[in-house]
């Protein structure tokens, strides 16, 4: 045995499991009185937060809530979600924040597979959630949220107990439940199933809070700051910044439903300094009217991910006064875990090769410990020449657990001690990634690889176009063919012909689609496009 071995064993002074429970406990000791969530006329300090927090778990604990439960919750992000991050888990159960955007048929299911016990859910989705209740054919406790600051008056009381009344009925003296190991869970996410019933996946105290830690770190975010929440909690925790949040003491404000007048007013009104979103919702900051558009005078720091943004979005953005920092993640990695961290030495480039460089996905965030574009066959590394395609794969304390009840998925995911994302992208020289497709959007035309990432930044340049979405068509003579679901800018038009001879300027006549459909694109919660259901209807096209 080395020495280093030798009476030097783990005990409770030197070891503590990991969780980001204990952020939220520090900062209610060091800066009680600190304004830490706000909604509307709601505004609790750090201190209320914890308490509220605390007695909702003693009274999950009451009514028989333990470790290794879940405990799902159906809400916009209001102040019940938040807290949801903390008294869930503080009771030794898993938090389940279900997407508010699912069907009835789906949210059976999570909560089926999911075996809640219990279900916390806002009044706005009682008619989703009164069906799949039915569906259910098994009887859960369920906790109404009314929220008296909404409109609501049409929606109707789902269960016995409210929010406020069952958070009373804990006690302020409750001692909240440390994980006896890192590993335990901490909550259950579901992928999107799109292409079937959705994947539950599994986060462990260790990974969240390493990525709250890393996160801050990442992008660079200081105590204190004012923090718009328009990520939805639903997703990966809300990347999960629930308790970044907490750790920094920052001021959390918090946003039912997301408009462009909203953002820029609580931006003017709280000094707002950092927010997230996927591309569709910085599409709708740079496509509002000018009567809402309010640029801010103070510098905003704005995080975007999901689907690569077009460059064109973040050379609006910054004439709009907005930072914006691209990064990239999944699910199954607790949100983001690549940054396309700025170099010093691009402060000199045109803006144009300024917006490219951002649109890449970038270097691995430093609670990554492997992220590399590899040939999921050999499982060796591509050459780093931006060209030669390869598949992401992440390593790391911020891989998820694996996905629940399902073993052979969980297997498949990281064959050969790596997460395959089964996102297609290049490694530059200089060691940042960038995404090319997904590997079931690549069109595969004459024997041509096709990018439909490419000809959607293509397309988006391009005035009138605000959102563009590119799929395999059936084709008799190439097999498939670029085809291109169009969401235009308000109020202006533009023609089939036009928007293909715009492409024609830029790309190779094989990657131009053979066909623009105008429409409005259908979406996932989190602004992804569903091109799922695109793909359907390309097909039904002659």
């Amino acid at each position: 045995m080395n020495d280093y071995n030798k009476n030097l064993e783990k005990n409770s002074a030197n070891f503590i499991p990991l969780t980001p429970i204990s952020f939220l406990e520090r900062t209610s000791d060091i800066y009680p009185n600190y304004e830490a969530v706000i909604y509307k006329k709601r505004i609790y300090t750090w201190k209320q937060v914890y308490e509220r927090c605390i007695k909702f778990a003693s009274a999950l604990e009451k009514h028989g809530i333990k470790l290794g439960d879940t405990v799902s919750i159906m809400a916009p992000n209001i102040p019940e979600l938040f807290e949801a991050h903390y008294s869930v888990p503080m009771t030794g159960a898993v938090l389940n924040a279900i997407n508010t955007r699912l069907d009835s048929k789906t949210v059976t299911y999570i909560l089926k597979h999911a075996d809640s016990k219990v279900l916390i859910v806002d009044r706005q989705f009682h008619t989703i959630v009164k069906k799949a209740l039915r569906d259910l054919n098994k009887k859960i406790l369920i906790i109404d949220i009314d929220d008296k600051q909404a409109d609501l008056k049409d929606s109707e009381k789902i269960g016995e107990l409210e929010y406020e009344s069952f958070l009373n009925e804990g006690k302020s003296n409750y001692v909240w439940k440390r994980p006896a190991d890192e590993w335990q869970a901490i909550s259950l996410n579901y992928t999107s199933g799109t292409t079937g019933n959705p994947k539950g996946v599994v986060y462990h105290h260790r990974g969240a809070y390493l990525m709250s830690t890393g996160s801050a770190v990442a992008w660079n975010m200081p105590n204190r700051l004012n923090f718009l929440y328009t990520v939805p909690m639903f997703h990966c925790n809300g990347w999960c910044y629930p308790w970044t949040l907490a750790m920094l003491h920052a001021r959390v404000i918090c946003i039912r439903n997301i408009t462009a007048r909203e953002i820029f007013d609580l931006i003017t009104q709280y000094k707002v300094t950092h927010f997230g979103g996927a591309p569709i919702i910085l599409n709708m900051i740079v496509n509002a009217t000018k009567s809402e558009q309010k640029p801010p005078k103070h510098k905003v720091y704005v995080l975007t991910a999901a689907a690569p943004p077009p460059s064109i979005i973040f050379k609006k953005m910054e004439n709009l006064g907005f930072e914006v920092m691209h990064v990239y993640g999944l699910t199954e990695t607790y949100g983001h875990m690549l940054q396309c961290a700025w170099n010093t030495e691009w402060d000199n480039l045109t803006d144009d090769e300024k917006a490219e460089i951002n649109a890449r996905q970038g270097v691995r965030y430093p609670n990554t410990e492997g992220a590399e574009v590899m040939d999921p066959k050999t499982m060796k590394a591509v050459p780093r020449d931006g060209k030669t395609m390869g598949e992401i794969m992440i390593r790391g304390n911020i891989v998820m657990k694996g996905y629940f009840k399902d073993k052979e998925a969980t297997e498949k995911s990281m064959k050969g001690g790596w997460f395959h994302s089964g996102d297609l992208a290049v490694m530059h020289p200089n060691g940042y990634i960038q995404i090319k497709d997904r590997s079931k959007d690549v069109i595969i035309s004459g024997g041509e690889n096709i990018s439909s990432i490419e000809i959607e930044n293509t397309m988006v340049k391009h005035p009138s176009v605000s959102l563009a979405a590119v799929v395999a068509k059936p084709d008799e003579k190439w097999g498939e063919a670029p085809c291109a679901f169009v969401e235009l800018v308000p109020e202006k038009k533009a023609s089939e012909e036009e928007i293909i001879t715009f492409c024609r300027k830029t790309l190779a006549g094989f990657k131009v689609p053979k066909k623009i459909i105008f429409c409005e694109l259908p979406k996932t919660s989190t602004g992804k496009i569903q091109k799922f259901e695109l793909r359907k209807k390309a097909k039904e096209l002659n």
